[in-house]
């Protein structure tokens, strides 16, 4: 895993300030191990070795999947990468400091195709009904803050602010994203793949749709039987490859996205030949733990 000093990759940073976390890396690179195994040969409880693979499942050290055995289901961790490269700064390669934000709400999406279990919803009410796709085309959806749906996508425009004498360097687009399960189901896995330009930028698998606790956002009014909060994503898109939280999900660069184009497109979908249809949950401000929309950082760096 190659990363650089930028803020997206805190995460990684964050995940290796640990001794636990360290000592879980060092078991795995023996081993895939169940979250149980883990704690039992760390002495710690399963409850605080959970904590401590999401942290390190953010940071796309590591990945986890639900496996069935005679014993009954368990969560396997296993090690995902063997190297970590740091990419500072130097005098000859500026940092990726110097960039162009677009903050664009959930409910301001410009094309969609979706199927129930769907809905959307404003910080303060339900638009429409469940179960509805017409009410996506409601005038009260550029309100919206949170939006589900099972199957299809959902589109989104920017603008693209850059100047003749900027040269673009990495495409950073982050987002509070899970599954949709009836209810909610921490084991509902969904393929779910994201477009740039039309262009097939990757796929992620999103591990469940999360309940169970309020997020700490979420309103008041909102039911504790659904869906309460996301995984917070960042997708990057550079000269090398596009990576989805510092693990490369495709070979896909800046250059075949079309980044040069002054209108640029962002598609999250979840499509039918999926092998996992575990549909989609957009969480924006107001909703999750994160409290943010998504979020759009065009890095460049000014031509001489």
């Amino acid at each position: 895993m190659k990363i650089d000093l930028s803020e997206s990759y805190l995460p990684v940073y964050e995940a290796l300030a640990s001794d636990v976390r360290l000592r879980i890396i060092h078991l795995l690179a023996q081993r895939d191990m169940n979250i149980k195994d883990l704690a039992t040969a760390l002495e710690l409880s399963s409850p605080i070795m959970t904590m401590h693979v999401k942290k390190l499942e953010k940071a796309g050290l590591i990945s986890s999947e639900m496996v069935s055995g005679s014993g009954g289901t368990k969560k396997m961790c296993r090690l995902v990468t063997d190297r970590l490269e740091i990419d500072f700064p130097s005098r000859n390669r500026p940092a990726l400091r110097t960039y162009h934000e677009s903050v664009v709400p959930v409910g301001h999406y410009t094309d969609f195709e979706v199927e129930p279990t769907c809905g959307l919803a404003t910080t303060a009410k339900v638009i429409g009904m469940f179960d509805e796709p017409r009410f996506f085309l409601d005038a009260e959806r550029i309100n919206a803050k949170i939006l589900w749906f099972s199957r299809g996508f959902i589109e989104y425009k920017i603008a693209s602010f850059l100047l003749k004498s900027e040269k673009p360097t990495a495409l950073e687009i982050s987002f509070e994203i899970s599954s949709e399960a009836p209810f909610t189901n921490e084991n509902w896995p969904s393929d779910i793949t994201f477009y740039l330009n039309d262009i097939k930028i990757g796929l992620w698998t999103s591990p469940g749709d999360f309940g169970g606790k309020r997020g700490k956002f979420t309103p008041d009014w909102w039911w504790d039987e659904i869906n309460q909060y996301g995984l917070l994503k960042v997708i990057k898109i550079t000269p090398v490859g596009t990576f989805i939280d510092g693990r490369k999900i495709s070979g896909v660069t800046l250059d075949q996205v079309g980044i040069l184009n002054k209108q640029l497109k962002f598609r999250i979908a979840v499509e039918p030949e999926a092998e996992h249809v575990g549909g989609v949950t957009l969480f924006g401000a107001g909703f999750g733990n994160y409290n943010q929309d998504i979020v759009f950082k065009l890095y460049y760096e000014r031509n001489e």
